[in-house]
């Protein structure tokens, strides 16, 4: 299995950067695009990746949010999956910026065969899009400071993730976690029904060097995950927190994983 980064908050050597995330997925011989960044940069890195998004057929949306899914307009004719909500129109409490995606759902359907799944959705045999992930742990629940289009708290319930079943372990491909990174591997777990964590790469959305930081750590230490991979949405006190423990390398864009 091969990741490549087409989109990320860093830039690697040559490449571009945007506040985006945007991963080419290989697999089996199946290609899949794990959301589209927030501009057509994941195309410009692609073409520096001698990557032919024409050969995609299936892509994935994480959640509704500008900088996952706004790319979307430069692309056509291919399967889109992702949860029934992703589609509302959603802002930021505290001053009513516009976080949702710059596409009505009626848009995608004119260009897109657009599926969508709130339950577990197998895209091939091993490649799975969790749907709407339970949220079990107390930590990781938090006041939302996002709001719908009728001013009602948005707990962002289309947030998923994507879980490849590589020789009986897991490599799970989280988006933004904005419904807990711990959550997401909780589900993959039970909607698969293997327990061992090969590869935990993705936005764990955490921000600071606190209690839920401390307790997802813990989390990853009894789980026993060979390779853990925050990127995106996690930020800096939070990234140092994982690298005293995991000594973690940086996510950029261009960076190719294989597992």
């Amino acid at each position: 299995m091969k990741i490549t980064i087409l989109t990320e908050n860093f830039a690697g050597s040559r490449f571009l950067s945007e506040h985006g995330f945007s991963y080419f997925i290989e697999y089996e011989g199946f290609k899949l695009l794990w959301d589209t960044g927030a501009t057509d940069i994941f195309l410009q890195n692609a073409k520096r990746l001698n990557i032919d998004i024409d050969e995609v057929e299936t892509v994935a949306l994480s959640h509704g949010h500008w900088d996952h899914g706004d790319g979307l307009r430069f692309l056509k004719n291919k399967t889109v999956i992702t949860h029934p909500n992703t589609f509302i129109k959603r802002y930021r409490r505290l001053n009513n910026e516009y976080l949702g995606l710059n596409q009505t759902i009626d848009q995608v359907r004119e260009n897109f065969n657009l599926i969508l799944s709130d339950k577990p959705h197998f895209i091939t045999e091993n490649i799975v899009f969790l749907g709407e992930i339970p949220r079990k742990f107390g930590f990781e629940q938090w006041n939302t400071p996002y709001i719908d289009e009728f001013g009602k708290d948005d707990l962002i319930t289309d947030d998923s993730a994507l879980v490849a079943i590589l020789d009986e372990e897991l490599v799970i491909v989280a988006g933004c976690s904005h419904s807990g990174i711990c959550n997401i591997i909780e589900y993959a777990k039970k909607v698969t029904g293997i327990f061992k964590i090969n590869t935990v790469i993705g936005g764990f959305h955490l921000k600071k060097a606190d209690e839920r930081t401390k307790k997802t750590i813990e989390y990853f230490k009894e789980q026993k995950v060979k390779n853990i991979m925050p990127s995106h949405c996690t930020q800096l006190p939070a990234l140092v927190e994982f690298y005293k423990e995991f000594e973690i390398i940086q996510v950029k864009t261009g960076n190719e994983y294989v597992f």
